[in-house]
């Protein structure tokens, strides 16, 4: 279900209860991946974080499954990431950012990998987060996800992604402006 909010960062009361019961559940049903944090922690943190919320409440609808993997002990905060088996089936088909988007001359896509992350008010994984990511399961193992991309690599003209094949986490490069319909984005969200 797409949320018509999207541009007012504010989810109606019912929206923001339903998501609530959505992370809790999935908070309580993998607790491999957050070892030693409470809930209560956690929600009392989002009721206090509108913004962030929405924001999650994006990773969610864009088929993200965000779930707690880990806690900032210097900022306080709890930080998300996407938790769907495959790379988020709402954010594919996206080019790497928006100079890759405009060099196109044909057949663009809809958005970049970059944009929609900003505009959902997340950051694409790093490579190191996509490895961490790896040690709590093993995900897109028949896609792969954009990662950010430093910025020497992206002045030449690339981009890079990973994905696990044969029990192994991958780094590739492609060029920025490529885009497949099993590539897309994970995000990560610090509350």
């Amino acid at each position: 279900m797409k949320n018509t909010n999207r541009n007012k960062q504010q989810l109606p009361a019912s929206q923001r209860e339903a998501l609530l019961n959505t992370l809790k559940a999935r908070f309580e049903k993998n607790m491999h991946r957050h070892k030693g944090l409470d809930w209560a922690n956690v929600q009392a943190k989002l009721e206090d974080n509108p913004g962030k919320l929405w924001s999650l409440n994006e990773m969610e609808d864009t088929g993200g499954e965000p779930d707690v993997v880990g806690y900032d002990k210097k900022t306080g905060g709890f930080i998300f990431y996407d938790c769907s088996a495959e790379t988020p089936k709402g954010r594919r088909n996206l080019c790497y950012d928006r100079e890759a988007l405009e060099s196109r001359k044909e057949h663009k896509p809809e958005d970049s990998a970059i944009d929609m992350a900003a505009a959902m008010g997340i950051a694409l994984l790093t490579e190191a987060q996509y490895r961490e990511l790896q040690q709590l399961g093993n995900f897109d193992t028949k896609t792969s996800s954009w990662v950010q991309t430093p910025a020497a690599i992206r002045k030449l003209g690339g981009a890079l992604f990973c994905d696990r094949r044969y029990d192994h986490v991958f780094l590739y490069h492609n060029g920025a402006s490529s885009y497949y319909a099993a590539r897309g984005f994970r995000g990560a969200l610090s509350i």
